[in-house]
């Protein structure tokens, strides 16, 4: 894929996503999600077991905020001194750190309060948007992004696609399940996410087509 086909996927992610979470806000501002709300917790707590929660809390886990500065911390690492990367490693840092920053104006506007069902876990905080859910989708949408072009086989993006989609999902619905969000602040978090993503690396990406060119030029 030419760059400005990627220029014109990520726009399309990013106004796409935009759409998405100004459609969600809106509903949960007007309560109107309510009932999906409900019907979801309903449905996920539905499932409870020990062995269920047990591993629904090492998910939550996996995406609280000291473990992504971790994760964040070894992948750079990874990055500079096994990839070579450079660039890349200021597109990781504002898409990372962008969507907590993104989150928390999000979350003191919105001054959503959490879920008082049947919470297996206590939490303080706003929840909409989930903090989780967009700092996940950040760290494993980037990863994929910036591993994609070093893996040449099908097999393998394929694989790189399904856990990053996995650990994305996975720790959205365990807070659904323990009860410290509803639905709807997951998903608002994916689209905002998504938006801060996709507009990232759309900047990425048009920076290095204009570095390129200036190149080029000057070259001839």
């Amino acid at each position: 894929m030419d760059i400005k086909k990627y220029l014109l996927v990520a726009f399309i992610i990013s106004l796409m996503s935009v759409i998405g979470f100004g459609i969600i806000s809106i509903l949960v501002s007007d309560e109107k999600i309510r009932h999906f709300d409900s019907t979801i917790i309903s449905a996920v707590q539905g499932l409870e077991t020990p062995v269920l929660t047990k591993v629904m809390k090492f998910f939550t886990y996996i995406g609280s905020t000291k473990v992504v500065i971790i994760l964040s911390l070894f992948l750079l690492f990874f990055l500079y001194k096994v990839l070579h990367h450079r660039l890349e490693l200021i597109l990781f840092v504002s898409v990372i750190a962008g969507a907590g920053i993104l989150n928390g104006l999000l979350k003191h506007f919105f001054h959503r309060a959490r879920p008082n069902l049947h919470r297996l876990i206590e939490i303080s905080g706003y929840s909409f948007p989930s903090g989780h859910a967009m700092s996940t989708f950040a760290l494993y949408g980037i990863i994929a992004f910036l591993l994609w072009r070093h893996i040449s086989s099908r097999m393998g993006r394929t694989i790189l696609i399904i856990i990053s989609c996995f650990m994305i999902l996975a720790i959205g619905i365990s807070r659904i399940y323990l009860g410290v969000h509803y639905p709807s602040d997951i998903i608002g978090g994916y689209f905002a996410s998504g938006f801060w993503l996709a507009a990232a690396i759309w900047f990425f990406q048009f920076y290095k087509e204009k570095s390129f060119n200036r190149m080029h030029i000057h070259n001839e």
